[in-house]
């Protein structure tokens, strides 16, 4: 018999609809199927046919381990995958969201955030491009990127992972779609999945709909707006994702008035698939389908039905399969889900494995393996820091500026709990889910770089928590304070105060007093900046969440590019102005959306 999907000269569709003729339910269910690396037993991924992996936040073959690592981990899932009974090959996931950040010596980008303000979108396709490469290079095809939120509050603990409050904005970031996966041919037909190569990976719109305008910033929280506004202000990237053959869109674990996301047929089939024409397939979030529960009673059975009715076509499970896989059974066998249901979600995943060439080359391009973290990634990196960076003030007075600072002073005091921390400097999503403190991985402190763009005789006193004996007997020529937030992601980064954590106002305060001081505040979104403190201190950086790359904060302080960065969210005055920003609010903010000074001018 003629194996049509084994053919790749065949056309996709032919190549689907032979291969799904061919299945068994349960090799359609283990093909809905996503679970975590932590379960992936052989017996589970060639027995149930399973369809995907996915490592989460931290979950690595061990510690520190490299690029090649991974790749010999994923390949053996791979072969495991690849001898069973149809041979299809697995689609292994990860959080990349600002470079191939599980993974040690990978090249770290800013956070979006950051990106957003340097509203460059070539700038952000390249980043895919090398994002996907270093990717490809550990063995994984599939990345849970980009977030294409649109954050209308900082309180949000996922404010970093959004380009801006402003929709247009977060549309023209969308570029990052074809970095990741390519730049689809002309004619290519709208809403269909598109993969160019093995240099690059199937990308993930997320989160489908509205998870950046929920009531306060609550993550997972409620978005109470009418469906225009939905569609105008929160909707509208998914079309230019899908335009450029976005492969696979996640669903939000929040709610739009009240209704679930992931249980929401009208979004997830009657706008996404039917109206806008997305072709590839709808996962589910984290354990998504758990959260479709009740308190008056809903078993997992139920919930799964509300969400493969709803439009889910993938589960991200990610521990229990096996009751996953007996309850979606009942479920068709017992009619309450159809399996034209069944098979519209099994040619959506396979039409994307397809279409990323996983049958053709399912295991790992070794010859990848040295562009991880490679000059030509970080000079990339370092170029979106300083692009990023947004010049909030610079000298007491306008006659004045501190910036750019003369890199052949005395001496230099640079002070702060993040003038040394390559963790903090790189923030959530990094080595781990919530990310940590300290020499995380491979790159440059604001201290190293700062070393290193000084002249020979211009000494460099480090002292996080500089005394008053330090700062009186020094002639300092100016300081360099570095503060900011603790790394953090989704809803432990909630925050209804957003002071400057770590005694951070504390510290610039006792150093500004002396001395004159640049502060560079390294934060996931706009934190309390009061009148008294912004007085004190002669200039002032948002650096946001700049990755491993810290050169690029030195490049621009120093005079040798100028500032082009702008706010790419309003800075408020005080939390109990929030939200604010878009005509929400009427209170006057401290910067306005789109606010950047340069060395140049003024304004």
């Amino acid at each position: 018999m003629n194996c049509v999907y084994k053919n790749p000269d065949e056309a996709i569709e032919a190549r689907v609809k032979d291969l799904l003729s061919r299945m068994t339910l349960k090799e359609k269910i283990g093909q809905m199927t996503q679970i975590e690396r932590r379960v992936a037993t052989p017996s589970a991924i060639k027995d149930l046919s399973m369809g995907s992996i996915l490592s989460a936040g931290g979950s690595a073959p061990f510690e520190n381990a490299l690029s090649s690592d991974w790749a010999d981990m994923v390949d053996r899932f791979q072969n495991f995958a690849l001898k069973s009974r149809l041979g299809i090959p697995l689609i292994y996931g990860i959080d990349a969201v600002h470079g191939n950040n599980s993974i040690y010596g990978a090249t770290i980008f800013p956070h979006n955030v950051g990106l957003g303000a340097t509203r460059d979108a070539n700038l952000v396709q390249r980043i895919g491009a090398a994002t996907a490469i270093e990717v490809r290079a550990s063995g994984i095809h599939y990345t849970f990127a980009p977030c294409v939120a649109v954050c209308k509050d900082p309180r949000w603990g996922r404010c970093y992972e959004s380009y801006s409050e402003d929709t247009e904005v977060v549309r023209k970031m969308t570029s990052i779609v074809t970095g990741l996966q390519g730049q689809p041919p002309q004619g290519h037909p709208r809403g269909y999945p598109f993969v160019a190569g093995r240099n690059n990976v199937i990308a993930c719109a997320k989160h489908f709909v509205g998870d950046g305008g929920t009531d306060k910033g609550v993550n997972e929280g409620n978005t109470i707006i009418s469906y225009e506004v939905l569609e105008r202000t929160h909707m509208t990237p998914y079309l230019d994702c899908i335009s450029q053959g976005v492969s696979t869109i996640m669903a939000s674990f929040s709610s739009w008035n009240g209704r679930k996301l992931h249980a929401d047929h009208f979004l997830l089939t009657g706008i996404l698939k039917e109206k806008l024409g997305f072709k590839g397939f709808v996962i589910s979030d984290w354990k998504g389908l758990d959260q479709l529960s009740h308190p008056h009673g809903s078993d997992y059975r139920s919930c799964i039905s509300s969400a493969i009715n709803a439009g889910i076509d993938m589960v991200m499970v990610p521990f229990r399969f096996e009751q996953f896989f007996n309850d979606l059974t009942f479920l068709v066998e017992s009619g309450e889900i159809t399996i034209a249901r069944i098979n519209d979600a099994v040619e959506r995943i396979l039409r994307v494995k397809f279409a990323a060439g996983l049958f053709e080359f399912p295991l790992s391009d070794r010859s990848l393996l040295d562009t991880v973290g490679c000059k030509p990634h970080r000079d990339l990196a370092r170029e979106a820091v300083r692009k990023s960076l947004v010049l909030l003030k610079n000298g007491k007075h306008p006659s004045k500026p501190l910036l750019p600072l003369n890199k052949n002073s005395k001496r230099i005091l640079l002070a702060g709990t993040h003038a040394d921390n390559l963790g903090y400097q790189c923030g959530g999503w990094t080595k781990t889910w919530y990310g940590c403190s300290g020499k995380i991985t491979i790159g440059t402190t604001l201290l190293d770089a700062v070393k290193e763009a000084v002249g020979v005789e211009t000494e460099v006193i480090y002292d996080q928590h500089p005394s008053e004996n330090t700062i009186e007997h020094n002639e300092f020529s100016f300081a360099i304070v570095a503060v900011g937030e603790e790394p953090y992601a989704e809803t432990p980064g909630d925050n209804s105060e957003l002071v400057i954590p770590l005694n951070g106002a504390d510290i610039i305060s006792s150093v500004a007093e002396k001395i004159p001081t640049l502060v560079i505040l390294i934060s996931g979104r706009p934190l309390v900046l009061e009148p008294w403190l912004l007085e004190k201190i002669d200039a002032l950086v948002a650096a946001w969440l700049p990755g491993t790359e810290g050169q690029g904060i030195t490049d621009v302080i120093f005079g040798d590019h100028d500032f082009e960065g702008q706010m790419p969210v309003t800075w408020f005055k005080s939390v109990e102005h929030l939200p604010i920003g878009d005509g929400v609010n009427s209170h006057d903010p401290l910067f306005p959306l789109g606010f950047g000074l340069t060395h140049s001018r003024g304004e």
